[in-house]
């Protein structure tokens, strides 16, 4: 796989707070184009608000993001809707509609953008879903009935369902056994591969994390601590780092209790 010149996503310098408490101080972080790239942090390290921040969900106080090197944060609407219907998004607990079957749950961006019709959209729900090794016949059920493993294999259809250039995972194997866990992993490697997509997921799962991630990135007291190969997760040299990634309790990282 050939290095693009360009990251295809880059920030510096980002920054964000919420009243008097910084959650991002300075983040600064490069994301290789087809490659995937799994942020590593404990909880409010600032994980999420940095993804949210890239999606245009929340606004920086400061601080560039750029995708294929233009600068996120000064797009028109136009050009940002564009930029956000190159994104897929896989969300942390599913985030299925209940009131409306799976076909229409994975197709739901592309229906609602009337990009597609409904008669259309069942095939291509069906495609998505074939491509996470679910049966079309699954498209007519309910999120309801489906286990947790199937519904995170739903949200990953819909994920890459509008085939996008850039995918985003939030905790992927929460809530799963291990092995499901690992067969969802799995699955995103296919997937990101089949699309030629760029991935950034988070995750404090470390085999999910060295099973998906080619690149990591570890953040800390709002700012990026360590960036290196995913497969080295635990044995990095960083003491930071591999406490986190060892769940070791001495270290480092210390854990602020409340008295």
């Amino acid at each position: 796989m050939q290095d693009s010149p360009t990251p295809k996503i880059r920030l510096r310098g980002l920054r964000k707070a919420f009243g008097p408490k910084q959650v991002l101080d300075g983040v600064d972080l490069e994301v290789r184009a087809r490659h995937s790239m799994v942020i590593l942090g404990g909880s409010g390290s600032g994980k999420s608000v940095t993804i949210k921040c890239i999606l245009g969900l929340i606004r920086p106080d400061a601080g560039v993001i750029e995708v294929d090197g233009a600068d996120v944060t000064r797009l028109n609407r136009r050009d940002r809707a564009a930029l956000m219907d190159r994104m897929g998004m896989l969300f942390q607990n599913g985030a299925l509609f209940d009131s409306i079957p799976v076909w229409e749950n994975v197709c739901f961006k592309l229906l609602a953008q009337r990009r597609i019709s409904r008669a259309q959209a069942r095939d291509h729900a069906a495609e998505a879903l074939a491509q996470v090794g679910l049966a079309a016949s699954v498209g007519d059920l309910s999120p309801a009935e489906l286990s947790g493993g199937m519904q995170k294999r739903v949200a990953l259809a819909r994920a890459i369902a509008a085939r996008p250039d850039i995918i985003f995972f939030d905790e992927p194997t929460t809530g799963l056994d291990p092995i499901m866990g690992a067969v969802i992993d799995g699955l995103i490697v296919d997937c990101v591969e089949r699309l030629g997509a760029t991935a950034v997921s988070i995750t404090h799962d470390m085999a999910s994390a060295r099973r998906i991630g080619d690149d990591a990135a570890m953040i800390h007291g709002g700012r990026i601590v360590w960036t290196g190969s995913a497969e080295a997760l635990g044995r990095t040299g960083n003491a930071m780092v591999d406490q986190f990634a060892n769940g070791e309790r001495e270290g480092p990282i210390r854990m602020e209790l409340r008295k």
